[in-house]
Formats: C-alpha cells, sequence, structure tokens
C-alpha cells in the first residue's frame, strides 16, 4: 500500500505539470508569438499571453479538487462542486484560443493551427491524469530551443509571408526580453487589457491576420 502510493505523483504535482504544459504549449504557437512580439495585445502582450495560458488551464478542473472531491465522496460526505465539473472537449478549447486571439491580440487564426495547440493539450492533460509527464518533458524541451529566437515574417512573391525561427541575441526589440525571460518554464498569471497595432499574414506553417476595424 506505501509503495502504490509513493509512486505515484500528487494530485498537487501532477497539477503543476499540466499548467506547465498549457503554458508551454501557448509559447509554442507561432501564431500567438507573432502577436506578442508585435504587440497586438498592447504593451503588456507577454503578460497576457500568460494570463492566456492560466484561462486555459482554468477551462479543465484541477486535479487536487478532483482528489478532494473523490476522498470526500468515499466518505459518504456532501460532493464537491470540483467533482461535477466536466473535462472541456478539444473543439471547447480550439473556440476558446479562437476567441481570446481575436479579443484580446485582434488576430484572426485561419490556418487552423488551434486545433494542433488544443489536441496537444488535451494529450498534456491525458497524460497527467495518470501521473505521465513525457510530453510535458519534450515540449519544455521544445521550448528551451527556441529561448532566444524570435519568429521572423518575409514577405514572398505575391505578397504571401513566410514565417521561421531567428536567432536574435541583439536585444534592440523592446518586446524581445519579455518573450523569452522565462528561466525554466512560462509562468500563468493574470494580465491587463489593452488593444494596438501591426498586420501579419502568414502563409503555410502559421497564418495570422488582424481584426479589421
Amino acid at each position: 500500500m506505501a509503495s502504490s502510493s509513493q509512486a505515484e505523483p500528487s494530485p498537487e504535482v501532477r497539477q503543476e505539470q499540466f499548467e506547465q504544459g498549457v503554458a508551454i504549449s501557448l509559447h509554442l504557437w507561432l501564431s500567438l508569438t507573432i502577436a506578442v512580439q508585435n504587440n497586438w495585445g498592447g504593451p503588456s502582450s507577454a503578460d497576457k499571453r500568460d494570463w492566456f495560458a492560466g484561462a486555459i488551464a482554468e477551462m479543465f478542473p484541477s486535479f487536487v479538487d478532483i482528489a478532494a472531491a473523490a476522498e470526500s465522496d468515499n466518505q459518504k460526505t456532501t460532493k464537491s462542486s470540483a467533482s461535477s465539473r466536466e473535462e472541456p472537449l478539444a473543439e471547447d478549447v480550439e473556440a476558446t484560443l479562437l476567441q481570446v486571439m481575436w479579443d484580446e491580440f485582434e488576430a484572426n487564426i485561419d490556418d487552423d493551427s488551434e486545433v494542433e495547440v488544443a489536441d496537444r493539450i488535451m494529450k498534456v492533460r491525458a497524460q497527467c491524469a495518470v501521473g505521465n509527464f513525457d510530453l510535458v518533458e519534450d515540449l519544455r524541451r521544445r521550448w528551451l530551443a527556441t529561448k532566444g529566437k524570435k519568429v521572423v515574417v518575409e514577405e514572398t512573391a505575391g505578397g504571401d509571408q513566410e514565417t521561421d525561427w531567428e536567432s536574435d541575441d541583439d536585444d534592440d526589440d523592446e518586446d524581445g526580453d519579455s518573450d523569452v525571460d522565462m528561466d525554466e518554464a512560462p509562468a500563468l498569471v493574470a494580465a491587463p487589457k489593452e488593444k494596438p497595432p501591426p498586420e501579419v499574414d502568414e502563409d503555410g506553417f502559421t497564418k495570422v491576420t488582424r481584426k479589421k476595424r
């Protein structure tokens, strides 16, 4: 009995790993990275992205609350509200990703990249639920490999634009620091709301357009 309980990660660890997986997934989303680098969400775009990650994580019931509710039910006490919360569907996550990008960054995502991000988050959720953090570790390695790099958008013939990660050690962009200043992994925080400029349209891997006024 002691060995099995020791082998399993605690609900707190599972929740922490899940939240990290969500945050890193958003940091690896090129559409969002472009929006943050260009301050589409205002001067606090990087903070807004961290708030975004927290909002997505909060769509799911906390593993800590689920464990507490299960214990409560086992003891025949009143059912916790957390136990009645249902897991969101991938479609719900996709819709929220699109809505926040539109509302907070004035970006219309029309390359279906939100489907990939939502799918990744759902896989992270499923793995963390059983105490498996392999995908989170893989995402963390990928994220660390992009630190110090910026997404560059280059015009091609026909007005289309291509996107790529470019190593950039000169921090001459005011938002360069805020985009890659995490130590080990992204954080989840609250963010203010503001809405400024640029317009970028990407072909192929990512395509982002600003909301028309």
